[in-house]
């Protein structure tokens, strides 16, 4: 059966603008028929950080309230969660539930998570991840809505559909998952595993405002006036890339779902084009970059490595932002950031590039860091 990607108009979060726009939207799939009453929804939101709604980062709360509404009116029992970077705690998550705005949904009938508990299982099928560390509210769903914004993201480029169900991993255990799977394609592999696990019934994006530039908690946040819907979070991702002007090869989970055979052909409701932002200050220099097969052997070996370090981007603390709390030398999976003066300093050689520094400054001070010949070259 082909999959479907709905791509409709929203240009506030008014609940007058929003409500109409998630009706469109999920019509051509459905609308909400496959709810029954009694049933048990949850809502995958991305709920990052503890960062006001207008910071673009997170799922906004109108749009989660309006959609917390449709289902009540269907009879189901809705509960909203995310496992944030940090304690996977209620003292933690509920200060971020706060800042967020989410604490909304409850006045449309919908629940916060309270379940802080997690789970080890086994992931036979899973390519790459082949057991797992989960939290453990996803087990009660009868049906998970991945509800994600669009926005850059330092590691992958672009954090969508995929990347949001990288929030059923507890927070304390995100940076264990960076450090097993440092390469990019093998990290998309392993986010593309996570939601072959889960199986979200739909897929959801705010894409009202996205953020572009030091995504996906510190960047700016950027006006596109879209709302999508579609089956497929890979199918999605596609059509979020196509918005932002990043081509399907430039995203890794896209590539990961194709190579898998998940990215099939797919119909498109609506005209994506019609919201494309041409100038969307993106991430892309963050593939490893293999010239071993121009350059065979030991040479072509090496020299890979070499460009790979010459033109790979680098986080780097920009020390004026800098607050000394520590945050980035706590949560580094790799160790390579130590306190020196106060300030934090990489160790370039230990560095695995996973971005973690940089997605969780609270205060945005680490930057996504071209090397010189980088922009040389692509000038």
């Amino acid at each position: 059966m082909r999959n479907t990607v709905s791509v409709v108009g929203c240009k506030s979060y008014e609940p007058c603008v929003v409500r109409p726009a998630l009706i469109k939207a999920l019509e051509p799939l459905g609308g909400l028929d496959f709810v029954k009453p009694g049933m048990k929804v949850v809502i995958k939101a991305n709920l990052v950080s503890m960062l006001k709604p207008a910071s673009a980062a997170t799922t906004h709360p109108v749009l989660l309230t309006e959609l917390c509404r449709m289902l009540a009116e269907k009879g189901a029992s809705v509960i909203v969660g995310d496992s944030p970077g940090g304690l996977f705690t209620s003292a933690y998550v509920n200060a971020v539930y706060a800042a967020t705005g989410v604490r909304a949904v409850t006045e449309a009938g919908a629940e916060l998570n309270r379940d802080f508990s997690h789970v080890h299982a086994q992931n036979p099928e899973g390519h790459t991840l082949k057991e797992l560390e989960y939290t453990r509210y996803l087990d009660d769903a009868d049906a998970i809505i991945n509800f994600c914004k669009l926005k850059t993201h330092g590691m992958m480029g672009m954090s969508a559909c995929v990347k949001n169900m990288f929030g059923a991993i507890p927070g304390t255990f995100k940076p264990e998952y960076h450090y097993k799977f440092p390469q990019h394609a093998q990290f998309a592999d392993m986010l593309v595993d996570i939601n072959e696990r889960f199986k979200p019934r739909l897929c959801l994006v705010d894409a009202v405002y996205g953020m572009e530039g030091n995504g996906p908690t510190m960047g700016t946040p950027r006006f596109i006036g879209a709302l999508l819907a579609s089956d497929s979070p890979y199918c999605c991702d596609r059509v979020c890339a196509r918005i932002i002007g990043l081509e399907p090869e430039e995203v890794d989970t896209v590539a990961a779902a194709k190579t898998r055979g998940l990215e099939t052909e797919f119909d498109i409701v609506g005209y994506p084009d019609e919201f494309r932002v041409s100038d969307y200050q993106l991430v892309r220099e963050r593939k490893e970059m293999a010239f071993t097969r121009e350059f065979p052997g030991i040479f072509g070996k090496w020299f890979g490595s070499f460009v790979a370090g010459a033109l790979a981007s680098r986080p780097h603390v920009r020390k004026s932002e800098c607050v000394s709390c520590e945050k980035c030398f706590q949560i580094c999976p790799a160790k390579a950031i130590t306190m020196r003066n106060k300030r934090p300093s990489i160790d370039k050689k230990v560095c695995i590039r996973c971005f973690c520094c940089q997605e969780f400054c609270p205060k945005g001070a680490m930057k996504l860091k071209r090397p010189l010949i980088a922009k040389i070259i692509n000038k």
